[in-house]
């Protein structure tokens, strides 16, 4: 996410800064409206399919790194699980619902976070998804860097061997080589800046 911000004589809101920063950048943008793909600061046709994929994808990017920003939403429903440990560290592990009022429309996924008990960093996620035909991911945090106070962190992404595991079963996979590796997730050249009040 790259955000660039300069002192300016009119006064903007947040989503026209966003806005501007995406249009001399050129990427996807995803809101309230749709999903627009944009190259050389010009809009380019995308079939509807294929724009409600690639704006899944662009939520989904955005909340995973933003955590744990959001798991205090008023949508949200939380419950503390039996802590574990992995790989010798001790977890505090939490599921995560939603209500379905203000939820999302995919108010029915579940989350489940393992969180290291003595510096409160989130490790080890999982999650079980409704949309194109549903699944369960569970992702090991590899790399942290921290940008301006801002915790960004590389996965490596997993699914279950098996789909009659349980979501809340899916560290105990982990542990058992149980999980098959589809992906590392890397974000890059971040940048953050801060605006000037």
């Amino acid at each position: 996410m790259l955000f660039n911000c300069k002192e300016i004589s009119k006064k903007y809101t947040a989503q026209e800064i966003i806005d501007k920063t995406i249009a001399a950048a050129g990427s996807d943008k995803a809101a309230n409206a749709g999903f627009e793909r944009f190259l050389n600061n010009k809009r380019i046709y995308i079939a509807d399919s294929t724009a409600m994929k690639y704006s899944e994808s662009v939520n989904s990017v955005h909340y995973f790194a933003l955590l744990p920003y959001g798991l205090n939403d008023a949508a949200v429903k939380k419950k503390l699980l039996k802590p574990v440990a992995i790989k010798g560290k001790e977890y505090y592990k939490i599921e995560i619902s939603f209500d379905k009022e203000n939820g999302g429309k995919d108010f029915e996924d579940i989350f489940i976070y393992w969180i290291d008990k003595q510096n409160f960093t989130i490790d080890y996620l999982a999650y079980k998804f409704q949309v194109n035909g549903g699944g369960m991911r569970f992702r090991e945090a590899t790399d942290e860097n921290i940008i301006n106070g801002i915790r960004f962190v590389n996965y490596n992404n997993y699914k279950p061997k098996e789909d009659t595991v349980s979501i809340s079963n899916l560290d105990l996979s982990f542990m058992n080589d149980k999980l098959i590796k589809l992906s590392e997730i890397y974000l890059e050249n971040i940048k953050v800046a801060f605006l000037e009040e």
